[in-house]
């Protein structure tokens, strides 16, 4: 572990790196790009006061323009491009400060007495190359990050209306994050119901099947399933302002016709079940550091995931994997089209290379997920490692294009659970994460272009 008291000074680096960075993108990309010409449009018809005007184009609710509208009231800003920015920008900031209650959780931790000292590993994270990069355009990624992370975080501190509050915002960004807001239920209750005790001369409480989730075996997951029943009655009432927040969502998907805001055409919802390998296997690139930096070493681990990979339940399984490959990959025309994506490359130079490569991967995608499954279950129970699994299911399968923004909150909630990275482990993904943003910037601000605009994720 780095010691706490660099917390601030690692914090203010970051600060001060980021708006440098903002600088340089406002003076290089003077004109909006890729999406934000629709985005910036809507927010100033919002800054003039015309809330009645709508771009069809424009898939996401209105949260970021509402928030620009929020800023500009306060601190008196200008609705032009590098205004807007800010907004982005200033979630980025403070993203450290919400990630370093989110791992303190996880740690089990006291968090740091001042809000404004986060940890090193809260500014490591949350210079997360996707979540860094978009911190500096005119996008909803970066704020949606801020709220989920906001929902879970009062979730697990048993501040259940804030985090329904929280939760319904989020929304307002993505309208995916409803099912980030469930996430945040569970998790505080599978917390909650693992420690509680019975009161002293009080009949014992009723226990969820939840064991350690190394010592777990597919019967415990059953057994859990089973057991339960029994404490619904013991964690409905927390569930009320989640309801509240289900409720509206279900109205709004009532009234608007389906789920997704203006252009329908190009965000029907599939079953794109690759899109879950294809996050492990991203996790897994840009996540190595916090897999190889266990306590016990990088040996220990690639033991452990040899011991679970069972010859014929991995064959089993892969059979079943290629058979979704086969019948579920999706060929998204944007993915086809638009080289001004990192993902355009990676799919044309690795997975249509040869028509065997997109199965010559399921191996690794196997071994690459009992890896994380070790990882984060050092100190965690069956039911809390699957959680990210479970919620993160629902988010990426309906959505047919391959884009690392939609693997932005599932990685972090993921990353986050990791709770015992070393020192060392801790600084090479500061470096890790640091090489790639220098990279992925300057390339988009300076690598010279024919024909083709600038690379972005």
């Amino acid at each position: 572990m780095l010691p706490a008291s660099l917390g601030p000074t690692v914090y203010l680096a970051f600060c001060a790196s980021s708006v440098l960075v903002l600088k340089a993108m406002n003076e290089a990309v003077i004109e909006p790009y890729m999406d934000e010409p629709f985005h910036v449009p809507q927010a100033q018809a919002y800054c003039i006061g015309n809330y009645s005007y709508w771009d069809p184009k424009i898939t996401t609710p209105p949260g970021l323009y509402i928030l620009s509208l929020i800023l500009k009231r306060i601190f008196m800003l200008k609705c032009n491009l590098a205004m807007l920015r800010l907004t982005p920008l200033l979630a980025l900031l403070v993203l450290p400060l919400v990630l370093t209650r989110l791992l303190c959780f996880h740690k089990r931790e006291r968090p740091p007495t001042s809000l404004f000292a986060p940890t090193p590993e809260a500014v490591v994270l949350s210079a997360f190359p996707v979540a860094w990069f978009f911190g500096f355009l005119y996008y909803t990624e970066v704020p949606s990050l801020v709220f989920v992370a906001l929902t879970v975080v009062a979730a697990t501190h048993d501040k259940h209306w804030f985090a329904a509050l929280f939760g319904a915002v989020s929304c307002t960004f993505r309208q995916t994050n409803v099912i980030w807001v469930l996430y945040a239920y569970a998790a505080s209750q599978l917390m909650s119901l693992r420690f509680r005790r019975a009161a002293p001369g009080a009949k014992p409480v009723k226990k969820l099947h939840d064991p350690p989730a190394v010592a777990a075996t597919p019967v415990d997951l059953l057994q859990a399933i089973l057991s339960a029943p029994k404490v619904i009655p013991d964690i409905l009432p927390a569930f009320v302002p989640y309801a509240l927040v289900i409720v509206a969502f279900a109205v709004f998907v009532f009234w608007n016709g389906g789920i997704v805001l203006g252009d329908k055409s190009n965000h029907i919802p599939s079953f794109h079940v690759p899109q879950l390998y294809y996050f492990v296997g991203f996790a897994t690139l840009i996540g190595w550091p916090a897999l190889v930096s266990t306590p016990g070493g990088l040996q220990v681990l690639v033991q452990g995931v040899r011991q679970r990979i069972n010859t014929a339940l991995t064959c089993l399984l892969s059979a079943g994997m290629a058979l979704t490959v086969y019948k579920f990959t999706i060929h998204h025309p944007f993915l086809l089209a638009d080289n001004r994506h990192y993902t355009f490359y990676v799919w044309r130079r690795v997975f249509r290379l040869h028509p065997v490569v997109p199965y010559l991967l399921i191996p690794g995608y196997i071994a690459c997920t009992w890896a994380w499954y070790l990882r984060i279950g050092h100190d965690q129970t069956l039911l809390q490692n699957l959680l990210v699994a479970l919620f993160v299911t629902p988010t990426l399968l309906p959505t047919p294009l391959l884009e690392p923004r939609y693997f932005l909150i599932p990685y972090v909630l993921l990353r986050a659970q990791v709770s015992d990275v070393t020192g060392w482990g801790m600084a090479l993904e500061g470096l890790w994460y640091a090489g790639i943003n220098a990279a992925t910037m300057w390339v988009f601000l300076y690598k010279e272009r024919e024909g083709v605009g600038r690379f972005m994720w």
